[in-house]
């Protein structure tokens, strides 16, 4: 299981609209590439996945009107989790912080991620939503850190990155099997 997390660091007191925009726009790509997507901070006072999937799907026209997010939260693979305090769910398998500048010691690739998965490793990975991105204790708390630009550096906007780490890591998956095949 691969889950792609957004980490709550706009406000945690209060919903934005861009909450529900980055939940809206990520749904489509977890369904498409097959990922979970999970939630991680967000203000929505203990509501149930699919309760939450379906009134954001009645405010969105994003991912045609939530259907995603829907059939995301009827899979269950829609996943609304708090802020750790001891750390995340252990069913969600390595932590993964995501980010442009990845420690030395904990930096993964890609490939590496997609190798693991087809083996049946689970990862978090989790991505920033706000201007500073992952605080600094997840960093720490992560085991590994994974720029998606392989090593360059890059920065990509938020969105961008919600797209580039599910299309990269599935692609990389079905090459992999592609290759065992020949």
């Amino acid at each position: 299981m691969i889950t792609l997390a957004l980490y709550n660091s706009y406000d945690p007191k209060k919903l934005h609209d861009a909450h529900l925009r980055a939940i809206a726009r990520a749904a489509p790509i977890c369904y498409a590439f097959e990922f979970h997507l999970a939630i991680v901070g967000f203000p929505f006072n203990n509501k149930k996945a699919v309760e939450l999937a379906e009134e954001i799907a009645r405010n969105t026209t994003i991912g045609e009107s939530g259907k995603y997010l829907i059939e995301l939260s009827k899979k269950d693979k829609f996943h609304v989790l708090e802020f750790p305090k001891k750390g995340f769910p252990p069913q969600f398998g390595h932590l993964v912080a995501t980010t442009r500048k990845p420690d030395d010691k904990k930096a993964i690739k890609s490939m590496e991620i997609a190798k693991r998965a087809l083996k049946g490793e689970s990862f978090l990975l989790l991505v920033g939503l706000g201007r500073h991105g992952l605080p600094k204790e997840i960093f720490k708390l992560s085991e590994y850190h994974l720029d998606i630009t392989d090593g360059r550096g890059i920065s990509l906007e938020t969105c961008t990155a919600i797209g580039s780490i599910p299309a990269k890591i599935r692609t990389q998956m079905e090459a992999l099997k592609w290759m065992r095949k020949w």
